[in-house]
């Protein structure tokens, strides 16, 4: 008996990959993540590596897990994968605050949130 299984969330030729509870907004987030959309995966993961941003390193653990899973998972060819989609949503806001002057509070908003990234396989043209 047991169970049907689960059908694929992505094609036949992609595989992605997930990170949740990021410390930092979505919007910079979103910065990082549109410096690697549409490029071929060693060129982003070079371009992740020397980049300023603190949230890089995250982005580019996250682009190679997404490599893992094309190559162990689904029997993609790494040197054909293209980052195809790259994509930030808000996680939880840790709500912080601290005393201002005349009895009143400053606001302080701890945002996190999390980033999908989904490698494709072209074919080079030649």
């Amino acid at each position: 008996m047991g169970k049907a299984k689960n059908p694929r969330r992505v094609a036949e030729n992609e595989a992605m990959a997930k990170t949740r509870m990021l410390r930092t907004s979505p919007q910079k987030l979103n910065l990082v993540a549109a410096m690697i959309r549409g490029k071929k995966v060693e060129k982003a993961l070079t371009d992740l590596t020397f980049s300023n941003k603190r949230v890089a390193q995250d982005v580019k653990k996250c682009l190679q897990s997404a490599i893992a899973n094309a190559e162990n998972n689904h029997n993609l060819d790494v040197d054909e994968l293209i980052v195809a989609e790259a994509w930030v949503g808000k996680n939880l806001v840790m709500k912080r605050g601290r005393p201002r002057a005349r009895g009143r509070f400053g606001k302080i908003l701890k945002p996190f949130s999390e980033i999908t990234i989904k490698v494709r396989q072209v074919e080079e043209q030649a």
